[in-house]
């Protein structure tokens, strides 16, 4: 528990589809947290298989919300829209927590009264065997915008937040099938930074056929996400430059990968999406007449 008496309520958000067989661990795993004030809302996006079922253990303990299956952004956004915390946190159902989770995290926001977001550190675990991250996904702290331009740097499930930060930065885009983290750390770490609790408090999972994170030709979603925040007014003019030298890049590598499968038309339009961007940079660096 908390050092500091203070005690927020917490808004814990699990958003499922299909997946009875790890939703248990996930649900298990919030309700042995020790730290006791939260309520725990499970999003249940059209599921098929046995999720209705598995819930009737649970009905007094967890808020059971059903929606037609609208994907994994609309079924976050209807958690947030029902919670009542000033803190949320998300779980996806085939991650779990370590005890001491929300703890840690209430603990930081109670000694940080300023910070909006922060995140705790985390074990990976691949077809049921511990497994270490490259270096290139090392968590980082603070201002991570620039950073988090390559890949996601921030876990759904390890994340926790002040639910007005919402309000400041919109909410999840329902519109990506994929991507839609990455979409909204873009939006978070542009202009408030992110912090780590560096103790591995959640353990994520993969391998599993119906991750969305093993979705093929996913750089179609993070150029979306690129070309969206270029044309907010969030951005400092160095985040601009990087963000326009990221789009170029995953532009070339996205189009590299259609040309190698056959989709020339495809194809064409990102290489000339990227030559477009090199030519606005060369047409920005020359010097005025």
């Amino acid at each position: 528990m908390p050092k500091n008496l203070n005690t927020p309520l917490v808004s814990v958000i699990i958003p499922t589809y299909n997946r009875a067989w790890a939703l248990k661990k996930a649900i298990d795993s919030v309700l042995e947290q020790d730290y006791k004030n939260f309520e725990l809302i499970v999003v249940d996006d059209g599921s098929t298989d046995d999720t209705e079922a598995l819930i009737k253990a649970y009905e007094k303990s967890v808020k059971f919300i059903q929606q037609p299956n609208l994907g994994v952004s609309a079924a976050r956004n209807k958690g947030i829209a029902v919670s009542s915390g000033a803190l949320v946190a998300f779980l996806d159902s085939d991650d779990y927590w370590y005890p001491e989770k929300l703890s840690a995290q209430v603990e930081f926001f109670n000694a940080n009264p300023d910070a909006l977001i922060c995140q705790t550190e985390e074990i990976w675990i691949r077809n049921g065997k511990k497994v270490n991250p490259k270096k290139k996904h090392q968590k980082l702290s603070g201002m991570i915008f620039i950073p988090s331009l390559a890949l996601c740097l921030i876990s759904p499930s390890a994340v926790m937040m002040r639910k007005n930060l919402f309000a400041k930065i919109d909410a999840f885009d329902e519109s990506l099938p994929a991507c839609e983290d990455y979409d909204l750390w873009l939006r978070i770490t542009c202009r408030y930074p992110v912090q780590l609790i560096d103790t591995p408090l959640t353990v994520k999972t993969g391998g599993h056929e119906d991750q969305l994170s093993s979705t093929t030709g996913l750089d179609k979603y993070r150029i979306y996400a690129l070309k969206k925040i270029l044309k907010s007014d969030f951005l400092s003019e160095s985040q601009y430059q990087a963000t326009e030298n990221m789009l170029k890049k995953k532009c070339m590598i996205y189009a590299d990968g259609c040309m190698k499968h056959g989709r020339k038309t495809v194809a064409t339009y990102y290489y000339r999406l990227a030559e477009e961007i090199e030519t606005k940079g060369k047409k920005a660096d020359s010097p005025e007449d």
